[in-house]
């Protein structure tokens, strides 16, 4: 088959790859489309990957041309997309239902064979089967859904509450729309990026703040009456949006960092005090998984793109290249204030 394949630091070639083969309790995919995740990026082109060559590639869709032996539940036609994580399952943290903290885990995409492809064999527990109408470009957008909706999860979010969302990327939006369905009280988006917000605000934010405005702290607190926000949901993983979750979090308030930060962060004494002070509960989100395997963030995903009140907007996809152009993609990449949104892969 053909793939994009990753021989060395931005070394990215559209070539002749081992088509995979179907084992045991495994299925073979397909790939239609394949979203570029930003921890794809510092593989690329930052030295970041396990290994070279490697086929990179996790957020996916596709269909299931082939069926593995002892699989049970999938027919060939299905349209599924794929979990990525392929944890141990003997663990003590897999035992426990905390999949995504395995230390013996390996990952499509990263440690072993990924969707920048034309086929891709995963285990038949990993393939999420969705609604065939919905497009193959949406379906590749689940991995980012789930991880929005497991950050719900760890910041224990219950509806009728104040929410606010730092950043306005593929995750923060999905964290929005997520938020939304389950009874946010009032809902408000915060991001420099007018595009951005303007996106937002058409998947269900009440109100917008762009945070290079001089007083948009003020302004994102009155929307509060200034009483700070009932549940902080950072998806950025930048220390100035970090360090705003602090301040706009309500007495006892809910503040969950889901984005990942590639920068020393420091807090000052009076910035720390506000956790003190304010008594809010502050947790991390990693990945997008729980029990049973691979978890309700999948589930719910599939259930609700079916339903269309987990919508999709043209403006998540920033650019589409045919797989054979990886490389002109990750390009775009050297100067990431380029990109607004997320860019695809696609087998035509």
């Amino acid at each position: 088959m053909k793939a994009a394949v990753l021989y060395g630091n931005e070394d990215i070639r559209y070539a002749d790859w081992d088509t995979p083969v179907t084992r045991p309790g495994t299925v073979k995919v397909r790939i239609r489309a394949a979203g570029i995740c930003g921890s794809d990026v510092p593989r690329v082109l930052h030295h970041g990957a396990h290994f070279y060559p490697v086929v990179l590639g996790h957020e996916f869709s596709g269909d299931i041309v082939e069926i593995g032996p002892d699989v049970k539940g999938f027919s060939v036609g299905d349209t599924v997309s794929g979990a990525p994580l392929v944890p141990c399952m003997r663990c003590g943290d897999c035992q426990r239902g905390n999949y995504s903290l395995c230390k013996q885990y390996s990952f499509i995409g990263s440690r072993e064979q990924g969707s920048f492809a034309e086929y891709v064999v995963m285990p038949a527990r990993n393939a999420i089967r969705y609604d065939p109408a919905i497009p193959y470009e949406q379906a590749a957008m689940f991995e980012p859904s789930t991880v929005a909706l497991h950050g719900l999860r760890q910041g224990d979010y219950r509806g009728g509450g104040t929410v606010a969302v730092l950043g306005c990327g593929t995750i923060g939006i999905f964290t929005a729309q997520w938020a939304r369905i389950f009874g946010a009280k009032k809902l408000v988006a915060l991001d420099i990026d007018d595009g951005r917000l303007a996106l937002a605000g058409r998947m269900g934010a009440d109100a917008t703040v762009n945070t290079l405005s001089p007083d948009f702290m003020a302004e994102a607190l009155a929307l509060t009456e200034g009483a700070g926000f009932d549940y902080v949901f950072e998806t950025a993983g930048n220390p100035v949006t970090m360090r705003m979750a602090f301040e706009l979090a309500a007495n006892k308030a809910h503040v969950c960092f889901i984005g990942t930060p590639h920068t020393e962060l420091a807090y000052s004494p009076r910035q720390w005090e506000n956790m003190n002070r304010k008594e809010f509960y502050l947790t991390g989100s990693w990945m997008s998984y729980s029990a049973p395997f691979p978890g309700e963030e999948w589930t719910l995903t599939a259930h609700y793109f079916a339903t269309g009140e987990l919508r999709f907007d043209p403006a998540f996809i920033f650019r589409t290249f045919s797989m054979s152009r990886a490389a002109e993609a990750f390009a775009l990449y050297r100067d990431p204030s380029q990109v607004h949104g997320k860019i695809m892969l696609v087998n035509e």
